[in-house]
């Protein structure tokens, strides 16, 4: 399975949560077992971490994720645009597949 494609927008200094729906050949991915790992990045080789998504499966049967970032951390981001991708590892096999990837638009806080 290829990762998807899909970009977004972040407020700095406003809880993020996004939900997701995994699907594979039209049918829902069983994510029972499953662990969510996310990061944003400015770039892609870029060895430091900008922001780190809180990824867990929230329906692992109906192919549920569930990624968070507090206020406090997107405050602390600088507005621009940065690149993420989300990554599921099967608890069983430990096999790392990516889901999803993609840019961040960051946009800047003007109440503080």
């Amino acid at each position: 399975m290829a990762a998807g494609t899909y970009n977004f927008t972040i407020e700095q200094g406003a809880n993020f949560t996004r939900v997701l729906s995994l699907k594979e050949n039209d049918s829902v991915m069983n994510l029972t077992g499953y662990s969510v790992a996310s990061q944003m990045r400015s770039t892609h080789d870029s060895s430091t971490v900008v922001g780190t998504f809180t990824g867990s499966v929230t329906n692992g049967s109906g192919g549920e994720i569930t990624l968070l970032m507090s206020n406090s951390t997107t405050g602390g981001i600088e507005e621009g645009i940065y690149v993420y991708d989300i990554e599921i590892t099967n608890g069983t096999s430990g096999a790392i597949t990516r889901i999803l990837q993609g840019r961040v638009t960051v946009t800047p806080q003007v109440t503080r």
